[in-house]
């Protein structure tokens, strides 16, 4: 089991160089903390709802990622780094991926907070 968790954040850490190497004119990406029209608290704070949302009706994402290791089919690779981006304050990276997994699996979307 300790070997998976190596895996996958092996993975994560793969994927997240890969994106710092991939912004416009050859630099880093520039990470934004919120998705528009939100700020930094609202971000977390809807993040956290997706998460916990995903991990009710979706899949589980394990106790690494905050979530509940027992039971359930696991959460996919995608799910699992826009996850670890809302856990890393990139809730703008995070929140349309969950977003989308949600709809994916027919499930209701929490509306974003009010601005």
């Amino acid at each position: 089991m300790a070997k998976l968790g190596g895996l996958v954040l092996s993975a994560l850490a793969a994927l997240g160089l890969s994106a710092c190497q991939t912004g416009q004119g050859g630099g880093a990406a520039s990470v934004q903390a919120a998705p528009p029209g939100m700020t930094a608290a609202q971000g977390a704070a809807y993040c956290s709802k997706l998460s916990q949302t995903y991990g009710e009706y979706v899949g589980t994402f394990g106790g690494y990622l905050g979530g509940d290791s027992r039971g359930g089919e696991a959460a996919d690779l995608d799910a699992r780094v826009a996850i670890a981006n809302c856990q890393d304050g990139n809730y703008a990276a995070g929140i349309p991926v969950l977003q989308q997994k949600l709809r994916d699996a027919k499930v209701t979307v929490p509306p974003p907070p009010a601005g």
